[in-house]
């Protein structure tokens, strides 16, 4: 997950966060040093503490995770133009998820902000 979520920073296609998320979650069952190696990281740490303490997603990560959910349906649209049943299950699952992206904070609390 740790080399899928780095990866992510250089493909743009693969996402980066929900892969880091998952390797915390690993690290935090299977090696402490791992765990605060990720977490204190000086890039990787920042978007990976604000979610933990604060549950908040960076308006730049909004914004890049639902241009590539845009440009994905597209593709899938043009792709299979005539089985609109594809592209109809492929937006009512894309369609919660962005709905659940964009009700997610952007900042943290005024008082806990320089804990990010």
């Amino acid at each position: 997950m740790l080399a899928l979520g780095i990866a992510g920073l250089f493909l743009p296609l693969l996402p980066t966060t929900v892969f880091l998320l998952i390797a915390l979650w690993a690290f935090s069952r299977s090696s402490p040093r791992f765990h605060r190696w990720l977490y204190e990281h000086p890039r990787l740490g920042p978007p990976l503490r604000a979610w933990h303490q604060h549950r908040v997603i960076s308006p730049r990560a909004k914004l890049a995770a639902l241009a590539l959910m845009a440009a994905s349906l597209t593709t899938v649209a043009v792709m299979f133009a005539s089985r609109e049943w594809v592209v109809a299950v492929v937006a009512l699952v894309l369609l919660p998820v962005a709905a659940f992206i964009l009700a997610q904070p952007t900042r943290a609390p005024e008082a806990t902000r320089a804990d990010i």
